[in-house]
C-alpha cells in the first residue's frame, strides 16, 4: 500500500488536516444546499473525541500537550443518526485498516468503541437508549464481519474454473 503522508507530518498538522475536513465537508454540504440535518451530522460525527493517535504522537514531543488540543471540535451528537454515523464512520475506518480483520477482533473493536464513546460522554446529548446502543452494536458487528470476512481459497474449485474455462476457449476456437 501506498506510504502515509502522516509520516511526515508534525502531529499539529496532521490534526490540523484532519479537522479539516469536517470544516470543509459541512461548508460544501452548505455549498450544495444540502438538508440542515445532513450538515449537522458532518459537524457532529466526530463529536469531541480525542485523536488518540496523534495525541500520543505529540506528547512524546511535548509532555505538557494538552488532551483537549488534540480533540475535534465538537459538538457531540445531537441525534439519534448523528450518533450512528459517528460510531459507524469510526468502526467501518478501524476496520479497514486492521491487519487480517477476525469476527473476534471486530466484535471487540465495535463493543470497546461503543464503551469508549459512552464513558467518555460522546453519546449523551444523542437520545439513543441502552437498548438501541445495543442494536446498533449487533448490526455494526454483523455487517463489518461481512463485509471484511477473510476470504478462504479452494484449489479444488479453482482448478475447475481454470479446466471450464479452458474447454470454452477450446470450443470457441473450434466453432463450437
Amino acid at each position: 500500500g501506498a506510504e502515509n503522508p502522516h509520516n511526515f507530518l508534525l502531529p499539529s498538522d496532521s490534526k490540523q488536516i484532519i479537522f479539516g475536513h469536517v470544516i470543509d465537508g459541512a461548508a460544501i454540504l452548505e455549498q450544495h444546499r444540502m438538508p440542515q440535518m445532513v450538515i449537522d451530522i458532518c459537524r457532529q460525527h466526530h463529536g469531541t473525541t480525542l485523536m488518540k493517535f496523534f495525541y500520543f504522537k505529540a506528547k512524546e514531543r511535548n509532555p505538557d500537550i494538552q488532551e483537549s488540543e488534540y480533540r475535534y471540535p465538537g459538538p457531540i451528537p445531537q441525534t439519534r443518526e448523528a450518533a450512528v454515523v459517528s460510531i459507524a464512520d469510526s468502526c467501518e475506518a478501524a476496520v479497514r485498516a486492521m491487519d487480517h480483520p477476525t469476527n473476534q477482533k471486530i466484535n471487540e473493536f465495535v463493543t470497546n468503541l461503543i464503551q469508549d464513546r459512552l464513558l467518555d460522554g460522546q453519546l449523551d446529548d444523542s437520545g439513543l437508549t441502552m437498548k438501541e446502543i445495543k442494536i446498533i452494536q449487533h448490526s455494526l458487528v454483523n455487517g463489518l464481519c461481512s463485509t471484511f470476512h477473510s476470504r478462504i481459497k479452494y484449489p479444488k474449485m479453482e482448478s475447475e474454473a481454470v479446466e471450464m474455462k479452458q474447454e470454452q476457449e477450446r470450443r470457441d476456437k473450434n466453432g463450437n
